[in-house]
């Protein structure tokens, strides 16, 4: 009965039983969709767009909250008794998968960085047209070790796995894994890093830092 209800409302919207599956699958197996970041996704999104109380219902009844910002054209999910937008727990929590994941601590070092350059770009009117922020990997090592006491891994192997797991949030973009090499790569910063690092998480970073760390922290931020 309820496959029948949903058949038919898919067909209302021009969009199969397949092509539902197809988006749903995509967004439990990830946990996060994006327009800008390629084909694929972008027909996905567009799909999403014209059924996007449908798939919030299929997702509702399993506890799921998909969070969608319409300006920056992306989506993510969040499990049941997650805070949306954001992290729950700067120390450990973050999601993916449509699963609850934990992040080791340097993954939550330069996402916490990542965000304070962010705000700091945002503020100079340093967003492309997008909304992203290009950022040198040099400047994102200065700044972690300033503000948080902290270094990008130094072992290349390390230092990808790093930077390929926050891609894989969909928070950065780079060209390559080998630009990781050397330090004069560029990455771009994603917006929703803003709703998936949110402003509890940084206080929470300002209270746990050295007084003088955390001046720092605030003159950015």
């Amino acid at each position: 009965m309820l496959t029948e209800c949903l058949v038919e409302s898919l067909e209302q919207e021009g969009v199969g039983l397949q092509e539902f599956r197809e988006l749903c699958i995509r967004l439990l197996n990830y946990g996060v969709l994006c327009r800008a970041e390629n084909q694929t996704e972008q027909q996905l999104y567009d799909r999403f767009v014209r059924i996007e109380s449908l798939v919030e219902e299929y997702l509702d009844v399993i506890g799921i909250t998909l969070f969608h910002d319409r300006r920056f054209a992306y989506l993510r999910l969040y499990p049941p008794g997650a805070q949306v937008p954001g992290m729950e727990d700067v120390s450990d929590t973050a999601f993916t998968g449509g699963l609850r994941a934990r992040l080791r601590q340097d993954e939550v070092a330069l996402l916490l960085v990542l965000r304070l350059q962010y705000d700091k770009a945002l503020r100079e009117g340093q967003l492309d047209e997008e909304g992203y922020v290009l950022e040198s990997v040099e400047s994102l090592s200065i700044a972690m070790r300033n503000l948080l006491g902290r270094t990008l891994p130094d072992k290349v192997v390390e230092r990808k796995r790093v930077f390929n797991r926050l891609r894989q949030l969909r928070l950065i973009e780079f060209r390559s894994d080998d630009e990781m090499e050397s330090g004069e790569a560029w990455i771009k910063i994603h917006p929703m890093i803003v709703t998936f690092v949110n402003d509890e998480a940084i206080t929470a970073i300002e209270q746990a830092l050295p007084a003088e760390a955390a001046s720092e922290v605030e003159d950015v931020s």
